[in-house]
C-alpha cells in the first residue's frame, strides 16, 4: 500500500485529492491549519497543524511516505489577492510551508513531491488583451506577475526545481487555472469568482441584479475540481516534472460567465458592473504541453461544472438559512 501526505488537506482541492487517493488504495495522511469545513476528507490520519512551524513539518513528513502533495498556501480570490492588504502574509506564510516541507523531505528521503503553482505567475504583459492572452508554459519569463501571490508561486516553482537538481527530489509542478466546484469556499472574502457569482445569483431576487467587479469584459477559463485532481494524478505518475498548466481552454468573459449562471438559475437578473479588483484582463489555459507530455487534457464543458457548483452552493445557502431560522425560534 502506497503512503501519501496531502498538505492543505483541509482545503478545497486537498479534500478532493485525499478522496481520490483513498479510492486508489493509498494510505493518506492529511495536514492543515484547519479541518475541512464540509467533511470532504477521508484521510486515514488528519493532523491539525501549522506547516509554517518546522516541528509540525517534521512530524508529518516521515520516511515511509512514497509521495507528498503540497497544496498548503495562503490564498483566496481577487478580493484577497489583489487589494495588496495581504501581500506580506501571502509571501511569508506560503514560502515557509514550502521550505519546511522540502527540508523534511530531503532529510527523510521522500523522493516525489507535487507542488501546486498557479497561472497567476504568468506575466501581466501577456495578459492585457482579454481576447488573446498568452499563457503557454514557456512564456513565464521575463517574469512580471501582477500580484505578490504570483511572485511567490514563481519563486516556489524555482525552489522545488533546485531541490530536484541538488537533492534528488522528483518534483512535479502544475500551474492551476481557476479551479472551482462543490465543497469549495463560497463566502467570506476568500472565495473565487465562480463561487462568488453562483452565490450572488442564488441569493438574488427574481427581477433583481448582481454586481460584477470591473467592466466584466475580463476573461478567464475555469476548471472543475474533478479534472484538476485527474491532472494531478497523471502528472505524478509520469516522468515529466513540469511546470505544466492544468486548466480549461474554454475562455469566457466574467459578464458572460454571470449570464451562464443566471440562465442556469432560471431567474430574470441583470448585471451591474462596479469598481473592484479584477487582476489581469485575460487569462486562458494553453494545453498543448500537457497533451504532448501526458497525452491528456481536461475536457469537461464549463456549463456542466457550473451547474453542479450552482446547485451545491444553493443547497449551502438554504442550510444556512434553516440554521438561522432555527436559532431565532
Amino acid at each position: 500500500m502506497k503512503k501519501a501526505l496531502v498538505c492543505g488537506a483541509g482545503g478545497f482541492i486537498g479534500g478532493h485529492l485525499v478522496n481520490r487517493l483513498k479510492s486508489e488504495g493509498y494510505w493518506v495522511r492529511g495536514v492543515d491549519i484547519k479541518e475541512n469545513e464540509y467533511d470532504n476528507n477521508n484521510a486515514d490520519e488528519f493532523i491539525l497543524g501549522d506547516l509554517r512551524d518546522p516541528s509540525v513539518a517534521a512530524d508529518v513528513v516521515t520516511s515511509d511516505l512514497d509521495e507528498i502533495y503540497q497544496l498548503a498556501a495562503d490564498m483566496g480570490g481577487a478580493g484577497f489577492v489583489f487589494t495588496g492588504d495581504n501581500d506580506a502574509s501571502i509571501m511569508h506564510n506560503s514560502v515557509l510551508c514550502n521550505l519546511n516541507i522540502l527540508e523534511e523531505a530531503k532529510h527523510k528521503g521522500v523522493k516525489r513531491i507535487f507542488y501546486s503553482s498557479s497561472a497567476c505567475m504568468y506575466p501581466e504583459y501577456n495578459q492585457l488583451d482579454p481576447d488573446n492572452p498568452k499563457c503557454s508554459e514557456d512564456s513565464a519569463y521575463p517574469a512580471a506577475p501582477d500580484s505578490e501571490y504570483g511572485w511567490e508561486k514563481l519563486f516556489s516553482e524555482r525552489l522545488y526545481l533546485t531541490y530536484q537538481r541538488n537533492h534528488g527530489i522528483e518534483a512535479r509542478i502544475a500551474r492551476f487555472h481557476n479551479i472551482f466546484g462543490p465543497q469549495g469556499t463560497w463566502e467570506g472574502g476568500r472565495e473565487k469568482a465562480p463561487a462568488a457569482v453562483c452565490r450572488k445569483v442564488s441569493m438574488a431576487e427574481d427581477g433583481g441584479f448582481i454586481e460584477i467587479w470591473g467592466d466584466g469584459k475580463q476573461t478567464r477559463s475555469f476548471l472543475i475540481v474533478d479534472e484538476c485532481v485527474e491532472g494531478i494524478r497523471r502528472l505524478m505518475q509520469s516522468d515529466f516534472s513540469g511546470p505544466v498548466n492544468i486548466g480549461s481552454e474554454e475562455m469566457i468573459s466574467l459578464n458572460d460567465f454571470a449570464r451562464m449562471v443566471i440562465d442556469i438559475s432560471g431567474k430574470n437578473i441583470t448585471i451591474k458592473n462596479i469598481a473592484g479588483p479584477t487582476g489581469v484582463r485575460g487569462r486562458n489555459s494553453d494545453n498543448r504541453l500537457i497533451q504532448e507530455k501526458l497525452g491528456w487534457a481536461p475536457s469537461t464543458p464549463l456549463r456542466v461544472g457550473v451547474e453542479k457548483t450552482y446547485n451545491w452552493i444553493t443547497e449551502q445557502i438554504q442550510k444556512k438559512v434553516n440554521v438561522e431560522e432555527a436559532v431565532e425560534v
